[in-house]
């Protein structure tokens, strides 16, 4: 076993720089950046991996094209507005191959029960996630279930990994991002990450915030099938707006302007985020993405996407610049002053997925 003298020798992140990166929950911050380009891809590098995406995309000795993904699911508490952790571990992985241009077709489950989780909540859960399955039109075809000590896993979390099929011949990646091309989000933001706030902090509005996780499949197929030429897609999940765009523009090397004036946000999600002190722009979503958009397509996609259920709010909020910095975003306020949006130095939300 290394002795921390040689640890710091080999490791590509200084030791004292540990403690922080490890209290950073989840990912979508700096810290997390640092973890995954410092360590995860010198350890791991290969062609799919450096690819950078929210899955694998590779092509089998007989041509056919997958993708292939996995996440795993903490999220605190187990039930909230609008979903649950069941719900939340089939969306997440659907849209992330979604993410990738695939058809998401086969789900595995593992589940890491805590001692004296009740039998009702995890029947509870699990027919959630067979329900969200069935809508998303995927199977569940293989899983894992193990148990640990009363304490150690905050009742249960749930990894899953996803395969599915991809059958067009467009590229969907942060490297086929292309100056000029259009932004459009496919509705309102932050609803996910302030829903689950609100429960924990017991605040009350008017009306429910509710999460807005939901399969993003059939909303991407239906801009597929209709000829979209996309060169990029994203769910704004931890980190929310704001990191995706950091981490799309620093792969392409882009630069992205977004309006803020265009950017829907909820009023009382707006009032939630003033309340708690966060910004909307990093605050998680489990049923929204960006889009990079050729800009010829750019109008008929967002016919398109106002056409479907999970994109009636779906709005134009930017383009891919044709100069400045690359890998810089930056924000056009609503009086007209620019200021960059930069990566966030810590998990803004912990546990929210």
């Amino acid at each position: 076993m290394d002795t921390p003298s040689d640890f710091t020798l080999s490791c590509p992140i200084p030791i004292s720089d540990y403690p922080t990166v490890l209290l950073a929950h989840g990912g979508g911050g700096k810290l997390s950046h640092m973890l995954i380009e410092r360590m995860m891809l010198p350890a791991f590098g290969n062609p799919a991996l450096d690819a950078r995406h929210d899955g694998a995309v590779f092509t089998l000795d007989g041509g056919a094209r997958l993708a292939f993904t996995t996440d795993s699911y903490v999220i605190h508490p187990l039930f909230f507005p609008g979903g649950d952790i069941g719900s939340l571990a089939v969306h997440g992985t659907v849209n992330d191959l979604s993410m990738c241009g695939a058809r998401p077709l086969y789900l595995s489950a593992g589940f890491i029960i805590e001692e004296g989780l009740p039998m009702e909540t995890l029947w509870q859960i699990v027919r959630s996630m067979q329900q969200a399955a069935q809508r998303a039109g995927v199977q569940i075809v293989t899983g894992d279930t193990k148990v640990v000590d009363r304490g150690k896993a905050d009742g249960l979390f749930i990894n899953t990994a996803g395969v599915g099929v991809i059958e067009h011949a467009l590229r969907i990646a942060p490297q086929s991002v292309r100056p000029g091309d259009v932004l459009l989000v496919n509705g309102d933001l932050g609803r996910h990450g302030m829903a689950i706030m609100a429960v924990r902090e017991g605040l009350e509005f008017e009306s429910a915030i509710e999460s807005d996780s939901a399969p993003l499949n059939g909303l991407v197929q239906e801009l597929i099938g209709a000829g979209i030429a996309i060169h990029c897609l994203r769910d704004l999940t931890r980190g929310g707006l704001a990191s995706a765009l950091n981490e799309i523009a620093d792969v392409a090397q882009v630069s992205i302007a977004i309006e803020e004036s265009r950017i829907p946000v909820r009023d009382d999600v707006r009032a939630a985020c003033e309340i708690l002190g966060f910004d909307p722009l990093y605050v998680a979503n489990e049923g929204r993405l960006v889009a990079f958009i050729a800009p010829q397509d750019a109008d008929r996609a967002l016919e398109i996407a106002r056409a479907h259920p999970l994109g009636q709010g779906a709005a134009r909020i930017g383009t891919v610049g044709e100069g400045g910095r690359a890998g810089i975003v930056t924000l056009r306020s609503r009086i007209g002053a620019a200021r960059i949006v930069d990566m966030m130095s810590g998990e803004q939300l912990p546990r929210i997925c």
